[in-house]
C-alpha cells in the first residue's frame, strides 16, 4: 500500500504538541504502508531531522515557507472569502511536488495532518484517493475561544477566522473518508455543527519508554514546572496569568516558592515574565525531563485549551503530581482528586499548590495514581490500534518492508534518535 502523508510542520524532533501527534502517527503508519511524507518548514532544518524522516519513510519533501511570504498569502486567502490559515499554509511548490509525486505513485490513502492542509487534498492529481485529515482539535473552536478573551480588531479577527475555518471543516467532512480528533469532547463538538462528519477519536499517548520516572530526587521542595511552547498563544495567556495572578499569592505563603517555564521559543510576552520574583525562564532545552523530574509539581494552568494537553500526560508519566485547569484536562479521563488536581481560581491554585507542598504522603499518592493511570490507558501503541482497521491498512506490507534489512536496520535508528534526540 502506497500512503502520502501531508503534515503542516515538520514532524520531528516530537518537541511540542503537534509534532508529538505527527511523529508517532508517522510511526505507526510507516509499520503498515509505504510513506512518503511531504510536509513545510518555518524554520531551518537539521540533518538529524531529515535523517529520522528518512529512516521511516520511502520518500520525503521538506518544502520550506518564507515567513514574510506567508503573510501576503494568508491577507490574499482572506480577501477571497478563505482563512488566513489556508493561506500562511500555501505553497506552489509543495503543489508542484504532490503533483509529480502522484504522477509516479498510485496512492491508495492520503492523511493530512490538521486543517491547514485541507487544500491540498483537492489537487486534482489526487483525485480518487481515498482521503482522511487527523484535524487533531476543532481548531475553528480556538479562534472563537481567542475571541472571547480579545477585544477591538482582534476580537473581530479572531471570530472571523473561526467562522472561515468552521467552514474549511465542514467542507473536509464531505471531502474525507473520516476525520480524526483527539478526544470525544472535540468529536461531539464537531458533530453539533456537522453531524454529517464521519469523526472518529484517537487520543494522544506518551511514550513510557522515554518519559519514565529516573527517581532523581527533588532540588527545590517549593518548586512547580510549566512544560509547553512558549510562542503559542494559549501557554502564553496561561503562564502569563499564573505568574501574575497566583504565584505572587503562593510566595507571600512560600517565600522560596519558584515556577520553572520550560519550552521553546519564548516571546517577549514570556521573557517579560523573568523579571517578576519566583519566575525562572529556562526557555528551549534538549530534553525536558529533567526539569520536570527536578520540580515538586508540573503544573498545566491554560485558560484556552482544545484536546489532549501532552504536558498533562508527561508529567503524570514522571511521576509528577499534576495540577490542572479545567480546560487542560477536557478529553482525558482523569478524575480529579484521584489522579489530578483541578484548579482554576487563584485561590484554588493556591489551596492545591499548598496541598501538595504541605503533604508529601498526599503528593506521593497523587502522583502514583496519575501515573498507573497513563501507563494503562496512554499507550500510543493502544490508542493507535484503530486506526489500522479505519484507514483499512494491509498489516503485510509494512511487514513485509520490515524484513527487508536495511529498512529494517534504519527504523531502528529512527526509534533511537527518537527515544534519545540529539541536544
Amino acid at each position: 500500500m502506497n500512503l502520502l502523508y501531508l503534515v503542516h510542520r515538520l514532524p520531528y524532533p516530537p518537541d511540542r504538541g503537534d509534532r508529538i501527534r505527527s511523529w508517532h502517527l508517522l510511526r505507526f503508519l510507516a509499520e503498515h504502508a509505504r510513506v512518503d511524507v511531504a510536509c513545510l518548514a518555518d524554520e531551518p532544518v537539521t540533518d538529524e531531522q531529515r535523517r529520522a524522516l528518512a529512516a521511516v519513510c520511502r520518500r520525503v519533501a521538506i518544502v520550506p515557507l518564507d515567513r514574510r511570504v506567508r503573510w501576503f498569502h494568508a491577507a490574499r486567502s482572506l480577501a477571497r472569502g478563505r482563512s488566513a490559515t489556508e493561506g500562511l499554509f500555501h505553497s506552489r511548490q509543495l503543489v508542484r511536488t504532490l503533483t509529480d509525486w502522484a504522477s509516479e505513485t498510485r496512492y491508495n490513502r492520503v492523511v493530512a495532518f490538521c486543517s491547514s492542509m485541507a487544500p491540498y487534498l483537492d489537487l486534482p492529481a489526487l483525485s480518487g484517493v481515498a482521503k482522511f485529515c487527523d484535524l487533531v482539535d476543532v481548531d475553528s473552536q480556538k479562534w472563537f475561544d481567542y475571541a472571547a478573551t480579545a477585544r477591538g480588531l482582534k476580537r473581530r479577527l479572531f471570530a472571523l477566522e473561526g467562522r472561515r475555518v468552521r467552514k474549511l471543516e465542514m467542507n473536509l467532512a464531505h471531502q474525507t473518508e473520516a476525520l480524526l480528533v483527539v478526544s470525544q469532547p472535540e468529536a461531539g463538538l464537531l458533530h453539533r455543527f456537522c453531524p454529517m462528519a464521519n469523526v472518529h477519536a484517537i487520543a494522544n499517548g506518551v511514550d513510557l519508554d522515554y518519559f519514565h520516572n529516573p527517581k532523581s530526587k527533588i532540588q527545590n521542595p517549593k518548586s512547580l514546572v510549566f512544560v509547553g511552547a512558549l510562542d503559542y498563544r494559549a501557554n502564553i495567556d496561561g503562564v502569563t496569568w499564573f505568574c501574575r495572578q497566583v504565584l505572587p499569592r503562593v510566595r507571600a505563603r512560600y517565600p522560596q516558592a519558584v515556577v520553572s517555564l520550560v519550552g521553546r521559543n519564548p516571546l517577549s510576552a514570556v521573557r517579560e515574565l523573568a523579571s517578576l520574583p519566583g519566575v525562572e525562564l529556562v526557555g528551549q532545552v534538549p530534553d525536558i525531563r529533567p526539569f520536570v523530574v527536578a520540580a515538586t509539581v508540573a503544573i498545566a494552568p491554560l485558560r484556552v485549551a482544545r484536546g489532549i494537553q501532552n504536558k498533562v500526560l508527561e508529567g503524570a508519566a514522571l511521576g509528577k503530581p499534576v495540577i490542572s485547569s479545567s480546560a487542560a484536562l477536557e478529553g482525558f479521563d482523569l478524575v480529579p482528586g484521584e489522579h489530578v488536581l483541578r484548579a482554576d481560581t487563584p485561590d484554588e491554585w493556591l489551596a492545591a499548590i499548598s496541598l501538595l507542598f504541605d503533604d508529601p504522603a498526599e503528593r506521593d499518592r497523587l502522583a502514583a495514581a496519575g501515573q498507573a493511570f497513563v501507563e494503562e490507558h496512554h499507550t500510543w501503541s493502544a490508542r493507535l490500534a484503530p486506526l489500522a482497521d479505519l484507514l483499512r491498512l494491509d498489516a503485510s506490507v509494512g511487514n513485509a518492508l520490515c524484513g527487508v534489512p536495511e529498512l529494517a536496520t534504519r527504523r531502528a535508528e529512527a526509534l533511537a534518535v527518537a527515544m534519545n534526540p540529539e541536544p
